[in-house]
């Protein structure tokens, strides 16, 4: 883990990772003031950001205590020992309900804790409680039947994205400096580029899950890249219980150091896909691609690698696949899905069984497609949304349940393909709304994503950085 850089007058609730390690090291900095200074901006802001679905502020003084102690007898657990972490509520937590984001049933109680869970807590990682997500997850804001709307930091009036949407805000907030969320098509990503923050979405199989399934993966909602790789180094550790899995690797995450020159890095601007991208957000990538060419980079025009017709499949296999959830429950329970959900899964039951197959394959085509495309460049750059965050009260970027998901177009490639994918900010709108840039790799090369997320962070100009909202 790097040194600490923040300043002393930096408040305890907004100190990286870093930084409250080397504090605790020191025996400057305690886990139990840290996570009292957490639980009082909980306390203040959440009334208004609604980013918690639990929050368990006796659990986490408990371990702030058990940390302190360890810390006292040189016997911490590690570099994030007493590190406040939020987990997505799709994440198992033992004792916890898991909703995931929908009114519509009785929240299953975790009987067991999910690889992710059990990572955190060998390292001696403070569990805040569980973060909010929409309905099923199958939403890029944070809208939600069972807990209303999670909102922006930044401005309330501006969603959260999502389905990570509580993750993202808890992170932008100053509630956790490492916050856990999943991502099937962006929902790591999409928070983050619409909260300034950094998210990773690794390789696929990187971050063991004990529900995998095409596509999902898990990854941390950050302020720092340095924060990012450091939760990295224990998530990415082996779990039998993820038969998806990749071979472990032995990858030393605070290797950040890297130079940019020379590399061939393709530039990806025109999706072929989805909405088409907003002046303001192309404006802010573009410049992003400059700081790269001008450090000596090869820079290549990508041209698109995606067609509608294949995001329009994939968004018809999803609603077939939560269809079948719809169908499978009593009238009462289908009433209480969110409108927009129960509407936009309802042609999945108007398709039969060989239309879903081919929709299932087109995944394949899309697979094949990103992965030909980009395995000619060390890196991949992009917008990760076309467009910057929304009203908060909007389910979607789009108003219609029937239209595609217009603004999955530069993520979802890098879920179907499992390749690793980054966000950071590279600018802000005229009103102030955050930009991400989508840095994407080949398969497995997630270190070297987070280099090079790291070293644009640490070269971008300085009206791109972020300045955490008070």
């Amino acid at each position: 883990m790097t040194t600490s850089t923040q300043s002393v007058d930096t408040p305890l609730h907004h100190r990286s990772a870093a930084d409250l390690s080397a504090g605790y090291a020191a025996g400057h900095l305690s886990p139990v003031d840290v996570v009292e200074a957490v639980i009082a901006r909980v306390e203040e802001k959440e009334p208004v950001l609604n980013a918690f679905y639990r929050f368990e502020p006796e659990a986490a003084r408990a371990a702030a205590r058990a940390s302190a102690h360890r810390w006292a007898d040189g016997a911490q657990l590690g570099p994030l020992d007493g590190v406040p972490v939020t987990l997505k509520e799709n994440i198992a937590v033992k004792g916890l309900p898991m909703p995931g984001g929908t009114a519509a049933r009785d929240a299953v109680v975790a009987d067991h804790d999910a690889p992710i869970t059990e990572r955190v807590r060998e390292a001696g990682g403070v569990v805040l409680g569980t973060t909010t997500m929409p309905d099923w997850g199958m939403l890029s804001s944070g809208v939600s039947s069972l807990h209303g709307i999670s909102r922006n930091p930044w401005n309330p009036a501006w969603t959260t994205g999502g389905s990570s949407a509580g993750a993202g805000a808890a992170a932008a907030a100053g509630y956790a400096p490492l916050n856990v969320g999943t991502d099937i098509g962006g929902s790591v990503r999409l928070p983050a580029t619409w909260q300034g923050l950094v998210a990773l979405k690794p390789s696929a199989g990187r971050i063991a899950l004990d529900t995998p399934y095409l596509g999902r993966a898990a990854g941390p909602l950050t302020r720092t890249v340095a924060d990012a790789a450091a939760v990295m180094g224990i998530l990415s550790l082996p779990d039998v219980r993820d038969y998806t899995r990749m071979p472990y690797q032995d990858i030393d995450w605070a290797d950040l150091d890297r130079d940019v020159r020379g590399l061939r890095i393709g530039v990806h601007t025109d999706a072929g896909a989805g909405a088409i991208t907003d002046r303001e957000v192309a404006t802010a990538v573009e410049q992003a691609v400059d700081v790269f060419a001008d450090a000596g980079a090869e820079i290549v025009e990508i041209p698109p690698f995606i067609n509608q017709g294949l995001l329009d499949d994939l968004d018809d296999f999803w609603r077939v696949r939560f269809y079948a959830q719809y169908r499978a429950m009593a009238p009462a329970e289908q009433r209480q899905v969110l409108p927009y959900i129960a509407q936009w899964c309802a042609r999945g039951g108007t398709l039969d069984g060989a239309t879903a197959v081919e929709k299932y394959d087109s995944i394949a085509e899309m697979r094949r497609a990103t992965i030909l495309a980009t395995s000619g460049f060390d890196l991949v750059l992009s917008p990760v949304a076309p467009m910057a965050a929304f009203p908060a009260e909007q389910p979607m970027p789009f108003s219609d349940p029937e239209t595609t998901m217009t603004h999955i177009a530069f993520t979802v490639p890098y879920n179907m393909s499992g390749q690793p994918a980054s966000s950071v900010n590279c600018g802000f709108t005229s009103d102030g709304r955050p930009i991400g840039l989508q840095i994407a790799g080949r398969s497995f090369q997630d270190l070297a994503v987070l280099q090079a997320t790291a070293w644009y962070e640490a070269n971008r100009p300085a009206d791109a950085d972020p300045v955490w909202p008070a």
